[in-house]
């Protein structure tokens, strides 16, 4: 109770102290509460699925480590799930990929349906959580040679639009279920590990691929499509056919979301500084958040500037209502579900400090030109006490505020990861 009494008070004083600058906490926590972020399943299990959780980790995918505790069966996966989201404050999305199907049935990726995946809507309308989906383009026999839909082998084509043209049904299966709207994102590791010659025949055949998987309309109030690019990846260091110009290109002539990756880029290039950018010409955004260390990879968010640029992007240009929100992670030397709750309320904080800021306010005295106000708040907005809304935004929320959700973190694995692993 001390504790509690603690938070709200000192939320009262950062209250008042953002009101002298014009900002309504109470309003900032609102908007915050319907932002949606969407939990990728990936982290869980380190990319293995269920389909053939045993096979190898192929696509320019690497998960390091072996901390114990990762999830093999469905349940285990929904259980620590559960558990994550009861340490996020807020109601959220779950993102699953297509090897994520819950099923006794023989399938592959070219036959699955959307009952295949009915355990995952039965348990997210339980949880009040809605779903989104990708289709799994890698760690499968018919990834050959570095390609699926660019490949110039057609048998190996035409297995991936059959797979790129049932996950949208599966998608739209989520929608109509769970009444929110499904984002189905399209990656694909396509590329050579060594210069190739032709740079164009791979992209030629990577658009007629999408076009015959998007060819039928589907109702975008039960799914929308995103596509995602990809700087490099392991075997395909010199080219990807999927690069950032590609899709945007492709995202934005056929009324696509375009999914921007934090970790999908050369790690001194930024996607905060794109976003105003594309969404003056694009449907909408879709975003992977996520964070590069020295080269093209996923490692969990930290609150560092690129996470605060991206927030700041989102909420001063009024660009939340078409942007879809998702992380994009996986760190298998630390604990699993941690990394979530690590990633997903960090990305919430970003978006929280953006929302503090007197954002009309600072716009006005830059149209005026008065640089100097500018500076001095931007400034001194860094030393406002965001973190005491922060601890009430969890407590309104019924989950723990500051290090409280480690302890609870560390009883489960001690409960059921090690004796899981």
């Amino acid at each position: 109770m001390a504790k509690k009494e603690a938070i709200i008070r000192n939320y009262e004083t950062a209250k008042q102290r953002y009101a002298e600058i014009g900002v309504d906490t109470d309003a900032a926590l609102e908007n915050l509460q319907k932002i949606k972020i969407s939990l990728h399943c990936w982290q869980g299990d380190d990319v293995r699925g269920f389909l053939n959780p045993d096979g190898d980790l192929t696509g320019g995918i690497m998960a390091t480590g072996n901390y114990p505790g990762a999830a093999h069966t469905p349940s285990e996966l929904r259980k620590d799930l559960e558990k994550t989201f009861s340490l996020i404050p807020g109601k959220h999305k779950l993102n699953l990929h297509a090897i994520y199907a819950d099923t006794d049935e023989k399938i592959d990726l070219d036959t699955i349906e959307p009952k295949h995946f009915a355990s995952w809507v039965d348990w997210a309308k339980e949880q009040g959580l809605g779903l989104d989906f990708n289709p799994t383009f890698f760690s499968h026999p018919m990834y050959k040679d570095g390609f699926t839909l660019a490949s110039p082998d057609k048998t190996v084509r035409d297995f991936w639009v059959e797979h790129g043209k049932r996950t949208r049904k599966i998608a739209e299966y989520f929608g109509k279920e769970t009444g929110q709207t499904s984002i189905n994102n399209f990656w694909i590791p396509d590329g050579y590990k060594d210069n190739p010659v032709d740079t164009l025949g791979p992209r030629r055949r990577l658009m007629e691929a999408l076009d015959e998987i998007f060819a039928e309309p589907l109702n975008p109030a039960y799914t929308e499509d995103a596509v995602e690019s990809k700087l490099f990846g392991l075997g395909a260091e010199a080219y990807t056919a999927g690069s950032h110009e590609f899709y945007m290109g492709y995202g934005i002539s056929r009324n696509k979301l375009v999914c921007l990756d934090a970790g999908h880029f050369h790690p001194t290039e930024v996607i905060s500084n794109k976003l105003s950018a594309l969404s003056l010409f694009s449907k909408g955004l879709m975003l992977h958040v996520s964070r590069p260390v020295r080269w093209d990879s996923d490692h969990v968010v930290i609150m560092d500037d690129e996470l605060a640029a991206i927030g700041r992007e989102l909420v001063r240009n009024n660009l939340l209502e078409k942007t879809n929100i998702g992380l994009d992670f996986f760190d298998a030397t630390i604990n699993r579900v941690a990394a979530w709750v690590v990633g997903a309320r960090n990305t919430q904080k970003a978006l929280l400090k953006a929302l503090l800021e007197p954002t009309d306010f600072l716009k006005q005295k830059e149209l005026e030109g008065d640089f100097t106000t500018r500076l001095v708040y931007t400034e001194e907005l860094k030393d406002f006490p965001y973190g005491d809304v922060w601890h009430y935004f969890c407590e309104t929320n019924g989950v723990p505020a500051g290090l409280g959700w480690l302890e609870e973190v560390q009883k489960y694995e001690k409960e059921t990861l090690l004796v899981r692993a």
